[in-house]
């Protein structure tokens, strides 16, 4: 415990939130759960308290139906444990793309925000402490809040780059020690015929990237099969909103060095983690790691500035003409933009550059096809039929760029599983697609 601080309870330091603040939580991993738990004690005192952020992990009080009337969320992108209170009408979403959310917290007043609950690495002898695992937004959010509340935790890894704030900046630090949400392995949830999709989809985007390329993954089963499946690669780099614990092997083997990067080089550049506690352990006071917030990491301009950009991202489903559901699900918002289009428009205007959305070709064991005749009632178009390139799911590769309708569907079509290729067919015939 650094003596430099003046400590409080968790319960004194959150006494100075009012009713109707708007609080900005630290998000992902870095969910500041004790700050979080001595606020919701105090329900029955406030009324009508929004709380913002990202999506994080682990229970949230807040959410609970009886809360309501104290405290409101207003998610800028949705987890499991956010969406249904979305769809249930008891708390708000926001679309935003993440390369726009700290701009949006700077400079626009309907957006001010109050106070910043965040979770913090001890400060280092010059008095700085770290936003850890997730600079993201947060930071942002923690420059114009009105007061600053962290939770100083020693499992909280000290990560470089743009990713600091001085115990001067700090109103109220509470001391904790307890360990940080980890993601959950959902690789166990998976059957057999959609590890060998997700096997198949890594190998197809493995032959897309060259030596030397920068990559920008997400998280799940299709990032991690990609990563699985570049061991042969030469001097890759990491531009990317996230990663998780699927680099660290690539690292360790010399497939990721970073040398070739032409924005940052040497560096893997990130905006936040989310990962195991050997992921946190492997971020720790690495000079390889670069911590960005998000109008940085996101923004188009520097995506593209890296060349051979390899933006990988995933979709709900995709129709004939190429637009892709990545956010929603029919009229139920699922998760948010993310980086998505960011990405998807940085790497398409990289030197070498290719945008790719993967997916396998069905979902829910086999039963429903994700490339769709048309996107289901109420479904938003994340990336549009102008901004999409790359489409790969285990049956194979096309890059719809400046394709026809015509050509595009046919190209689609030969990508879906071949149980709905003619049903796919004779809606493309009837709408004179094809």
């Amino acid at each position: 415990m650094n003596e430099n601080i003046k400590y409080v309870s968790a319960d004194e330091a959150v006494k100075i939130v009012n009713s109707g603040d708007r609080i900005y939580i630290h998000s992902n991993s870095a969910y500041p759960k004790t700050l979080v738990e001595a606020l919701c004690r105090r329900a029955d005192e406030l009324r009508n308290v929004e709380i913002c952020h990202l999506m994080v992990l682990g229970d949230l009080p807040y959410m609970k139906p009886e809360m309501q009337i104290s405290f409101r969320h207003n998610g800028m992108f949705l987890g499991a444990n956010t969406r249904g209170s979305v769809n249930e009408g008891r708390a708000d979403f926001t679309p935003i793309f993440l390369s726009e959310i700290p701009d949006l917290i700077r400079h626009d007043r309907k957006h001010k925000v109050n106070g910043v609950l965040l979770h913090l690495s001890p400060p280092d002898r010059h008095g700085y402490c770290s936003l850890g695992v997730a600079v993201e937004c947060t930071r942002a959010a923690a420059e114009v809040a009105d007061y600053v509340i962290a939770q100083i935790n020693p499992n909280m890894p000290r990560v470089m780059g743009d990713s600091f704030i001085h115990i001067s900046q700090i109103d109220y630090a509470v001391f904790v020690e307890e360990e940080l949400q980890e993601l959950p392995d959902y690789s166990k949830t998976k059957s057999e015929d959609e590890i060998k999709a997700y096997k198949k989809i890594g190998e197809l985007i493995s032959e897309l990237i060259e030596d030397g390329s920068t990559l920008q993954m997400g998280i799940g089963a299709i990032p991690d099969a990609v990563l699985a499946s570049l061991d042969d690669k030469k001097n890759l780099g990491v531009h990317t909103e996230m990663f998780s614990d699927g680099i660290i092997p690539l690292v360790e083997k010399g497939v990721i060095n970073c040398s070739e990067k032409t924005l940052l080089p040497d560096k893997i550049v990130t905006s936040f983690v989310l990962g195991s506690r050997k992921l946190f352990d492997f971020i720790h006071d690495n000079p390889l790691i670069e911590m960005r917030p998000s109008d940085f990491v996101n923004n188009p301009y520097n995506i593209a500035r890296n060349n051979k950009m390899i933006a990988i991202n995933s979709a709900l489903e995709i129709d004939l003409t190429g637009q892709v559901c990545a956010d929603s699900i029919g009229y139920n918002f699922y998760s948010g933009f993310g980086g998505q289009v960011d990405f998807i428009r940085g790497a398409a205007r990289s030197k070498g550059g290719k945008p790719i959305i993967a997916l396998p070709s069905t979902a829910m064991n086999g039963s429903v096809s994700r490339i769709v005749p048309h996107l289901k009632e109420g479904s938003g178009v994340t990336t549009s039929r102008g901004d999409v390139h790359f489409i790969v799911t285990e049956f194979g590769v096309a890059d719809l760029h400046g394709l026809t309708v015509r050509e595009r569907t046919k190209a689609l079509i030969s990508l879906a599983h071949p149980d709905f290729r003619e049903e796919l067919e004779k809606f493309a015939k009837e709408k004179k697609y094809i």
